[in-house]
């Protein structure tokens, strides 16, 4: 069972993740913040990673916080139900239509975080999520799994389709990524015997 579970609590937020990435996308998720709810379950439902997430958060201050913690604590259970990476695709890669708008996510499950998002918004809010926090919220993610993420709006106008389509992108590219390859007979993708280190 590839599965991860994350309990993290701090002064500033509660959180609680569950996730099985040999899933059916199911989900439930409820950080207090309405459209990053819709993201993330985009995110379960598109890569297929079955997903419970639960956030309680200052948002009396304001939403950097839940955004930046729940990505934390939703990477690390990434990383902990991936373990030692042995037999999985590693790559992803998705071209993510919605509408008028095209985004491309390439990432490699590499045990290197790293974060080139080239994508912009024209407004400062989508429902309530400050629109500054959504690269933030790939960021972090990256960070805590070990995955090396690139986000490229390659063009579109609408900012709830940018958004959307970026969080589908990942999702279709970590399903790919997180594979397993049975002609790899649970060997971890590299040549050095191990990703990251």
């Amino acid at each position: 069972m590839r599965t991860g579970r994350i309990a993290r609590k701090t002064a500033e937020t509660e959180i609680v993740v569950d996730l099985d990435l040999d899933g059916t996308g199911r989900y439930a998720v409820s950080t207090g913040i309405g459209f990053l709810d819709h993201m993330v379950e985009q995110f379960a439902r598109h890569s297929l990673i079955d997903l419970a997430l639960t956030v309680t958060g200052d948002l009396h201050v304001d939403q950097h916080h839940t955004t930046e913690d729940s990505a934390i604590a939703l990477g690390q259970a990434i990383a902990q139900a991936l373990g030692d990476k042995g037999g999985i695709g590693r790559y992803g890669t998705a071209y993510s239509p919605m509408d008028e708008t095209l985004v491309r996510v390439a990432l490699d499950i590499s045990g290197r975080p790293y974060l080139v998002w080239k994508a912009r918004f024209t407004q400062e809010k989508l429902g309530e999520w400050d629109t500054e926090l959504i690269e933030h919220w790939f960021h972090s993610v990256a960070q805590a799994a070990g995955i090396t993420l690139h986000v490229q709006l390659l063009y579109g106008q609408n900012n709830h389709h940018v958004c959307e389509a970026a969080f589908k992108g990942f999702a279709r590219a970590m399903r790919q990524a997180i594979e397993l390859d049975p002609r790899k007979g649970g060997a971890v993708p590299s040549t050095k015997g191990q990703l990251g280190g």
